[in-house]
């Protein structure tokens, strides 16, 4: 029939990004229809909108999801529904149990987070494929830095920002040989200007895409407040508060982790050094306000 579009069991176009798989169902008249599954133990947001007029649907098709606002614990779960409009502050959902949901909404979102990182970010795996070590890592460096911006009350379009960019904060290590991503004893002065080029290699190959803006931060993740960071040497409000976030949130998952060379430190220990250098490497304000995201989560005690 005229005016009739049938799509049977399937979609106009799908995407995984990260923990949050997407499948594009309709669009048009600045309306996008889409079925979103979040795994179990993910985090997703919703924030502020640039328009008046904005306006998101969601309708959950199964799992269980959970938000703090207003100071009150929110469950919803399978047939729950809601929507906002005029958002004040940014709401942080945590998935109990693997969701999937329909959303409708008037700000189109689909065909920004479908092709502004795919390709980019298939890059960024294989530098992760080269060291187990860092098997996720880019992942978890954007879900503390989101926290934090939030944190922080940034705003929309910075925070979207901060996330893809920390997304792809080391897509310049597919330059590095793998042996030296993965050496377990100290790196030689050769092999450390290796190292130190990626911030740069990962800036330019963003600014070879239509999503410029991203790579300034990229480019400064490695920057330090005291001027002692690379590859610029930039100080203090030089430096983007965007790169800011990611320093800090990159040292902590670091040290965390297990690498080649050592065991993970505690959290506790991680975040005492993070502290111990504020000022110096790091920005007070991005400190307290990661420190409080860990708090909440009870990864240190308050």
């Amino acid at each position: 029939m005229k005016g009739l579009d049938i799509l049977t069991n399937g979609h106009l176009e799908k995407v995984k990004n990260g923990s949050t798989t997407l499948d594009l169902l309709g669009r048009g008249s600045g309306i996008e229809l889409m079925k979103q599954t979040v795994m179990q133990g993910s985090t997703f947001m919703l924030f502020p909108g640039d328009q008046e007029d904005a306006q998101e649907f969601f309708y959950i098709l199964s799992g269980e999801v959970e938000a703090e606002i207003d100071g009150d614990i929110l469950r919803l779960s399978t047939d729950d529904f809601f929507s906002c409009k005029n958002l004040e502050s940014a709401i942080h959902f945590t998935v109990l149990k693997e969701i999937t949901f329909l959303s409708v909404s008037t700000t189109p979102v689909f065909h920004y987070l479908s092709n502004m990182i795919s390709e980019l970010r298939k890059i960024g795996e294989a530098v992760e494929k080269k060291d187990r070590y860092t098997f996720n890592h880019s992942s978890r460096v954007a879900n503390y830095a989101v926290k934090t911006a939030a944190k922080m009350k940034l705003g929309k379009e910075q925070i979207e920002s901060l996330f893809l960019a920390s997304i792809l904060h080391d897509i310049g290590k597919i330059n590095i040989p793998e042996e030296v991503l993965k050496k377990p004893s100290k790196l030689t002065n050769e092999e450390f200007e290796m190292v130190k080029k990626h911030p740069g290699d990962g800036a330019a190959m963003i600014r070879d895409t239509p999503y410029a803006d991203l790579a300034d931060i990229v480019e400064q993740h490695h920057e330090r407040v005291n001027g002692r960071g690379y590859p610029f040497g930039l100080k203090g409000d030089e430096i983007l508060v965007e790169a800011k976030i990611i320093g800090v949130c990159d040292t902590f998952d670091a040290m965390t982790e297990d690498r080649a060379y050592r065991s993970a430190f505690t959290a506790e220990y991680a975040m005492a050094e993070i502290n111990s250098l504020i000022g110096i490497q790091y920005d007070e304000e991005v400190v307290k306000a990661f420190e409080q995201v860990l708090k909440e989560e009870g990864r240190l005690s308050s």
